[in-house]
Formats: structure tokens, C-alpha cells, sequence
């Protein structure tokens, strides 16, 4: 997950006239923009890596709006996606937006309302980039575990006292608290409540795996 790189606001409308002024608007906040005519030509070019979101038209060639969400979900894009609506849509955007889409904008679409949902988009992606970074973060300093101190950490979670988990595991209580120790270390915890949060996600992580 690249953390540095500067955030990239796509437009994807098949009307030139439409993309050259959302364009116009987007820039004129300070964003990188690239404009594309045609789904297969933004699929083509979309890094998953890179930071931003997506400003989208409900209807286009190739594929819908929906139809292109519902490819973004599964190849697992975090991207934000923002629909861009005439009112006879808006059955297509609700539809869209139970898939995962971050919201809408009815046409003819309002500079500052563009960039208010915009932005509230970006701050998303960011959010979600860092907490996608931390967790991976976290997944790396549990593998350095090893299999004893995985044992240790699970019944420490569980709320077990260092002489329950020796009586367990047929250890000394010395080598129990040794095993914490390290634990704390290696998980670079700072308190027995954020060792359970950070288990928690690791627990998480491998169930959703």
C-alpha cells in the first residue's frame, strides 16, 4: 500500500463535454485527474495501489454504472466510487449504492456539492488505505511469533493469570511471564487492551480469509 502517493480522481463519462467539466472543477481543488470514455479503458488502466476515487456516469457503453460497481467488488477495489445521475436512475444508483457505492449526484451536478462528496471520498480512501496498512502491519508482527508464544498469546486474550496458563501449557510460571514478555515486544503492545484489539483484528483477518 503505497502511503506517499498522491491521491488520482478518475472521471469516467462517455460525453466529452460532461468529463471536460467535472475535470475542470476537480482540478480546480488541487487533484490529479484522468478522464476515461469507456470502462475497459479505465479497468485497464486501474492500479490498485494507487489512492483516490471515482467519479462515475450511471449510464454508459460496455457496462452500467452497477454492472461496473459490481466488477470493482469483485476483484475487491476499495476505490470510493461516486455516481453521476439523471433522475430517471435513481432505482440503477440505489442498487449501485447497496454494492458499495459511496454516493450520488444528480445531473447537472453542482461544483460545490462535486467537491464536498468528493473530498468526504477521499478522506474515505485514506481512512481505509491506513487501516488496510496498520492490519497488515500487525498480521507481520504475529508471524514473528513463535508457536509457544502464539499459545501463550491465545489463553492471555482469553483472560487466563500467568499460573493457569504454566498449569495449561505444563510450563513455569517464570517461563510464562518470560513468554509475555516477548509477546509485548514483538507485537510492539502497549497495554494487555491493545494486545486483545490487535488479536482481535488477527482473529478477524483469518475469518474473513
Amino acid at each position: 500500500m503505497n502511503k506517499s502517493a498522491q491521491p488520482v480522481v478518475s472521471i469516467l463519462d462517455d460525453d466529452q463535454e460532461v468529463r471536460d467539466g467535472l475535470a475542470a472543477v476537480v482540478q480546480s481543488a488541487g487533484h490529479v485527474v484522468v478522464s476515461y470514455s469507456r470502462p475497459s479503458q479505465f479497468l485497464e488502466k486501474l492500479d490498485q495501489a494507487t489512492p483516490g476515487a471515482l467519479i462515475l456516469d450511471v449510464r454508459l457503453p460496455e457496462m452500467s454504472g452497477l454492472e461496473l460497481q459490481r466488477h470493482l467488488n469483485r476483484i475487491g477495489s476499495i476505490l470510493p466510487v461516486i455516481l453521476i445521475t439523471n433522475h430517471a436512475d435513481i432505482p440503477m444508483v440505489v442498487e449501485a449504492m447497496r454494492e458499495g457505492a459511496f454516493d450520488f449526484l444528480e445531473k447537472p451536478v453542482k461544483p460545490p456539492d462535486l467537491l464536498e462528496r468528493l473530498n468526504a471520498a477521499l478522506k474515505k480512501d485514506a481512512n481505509n488505505r491506513e487501516s488496510i496498512r496498520r492490519h497488515a502491519d500487525i498480521r507481520a508482527r504475529f508471524l514473528t511469533l513463535s508457536a509457544r508464544e502464539k499459545e501463550v498469546l491465545q489463553l492471555v486474550v482469553e483472560g487466563r493469570a500467568n499460573k493457569v496458563i504454566a498449569l495449561d501449557l505444563g510450563l513455569s510460571e517464570r517461563t510464562v511471564e518470560v513468554h509475555r514478555g516477548n509477546i509485548m515486544d514483538k507485537m510492539s503492545a502497549q497495554s494487555l487492551a491493545h494486545l486483545v484489539r490487535m488479536h482481535m483484528i488477527i482473529q478477524s483477518s483469518v475469518g474473513s480469509g
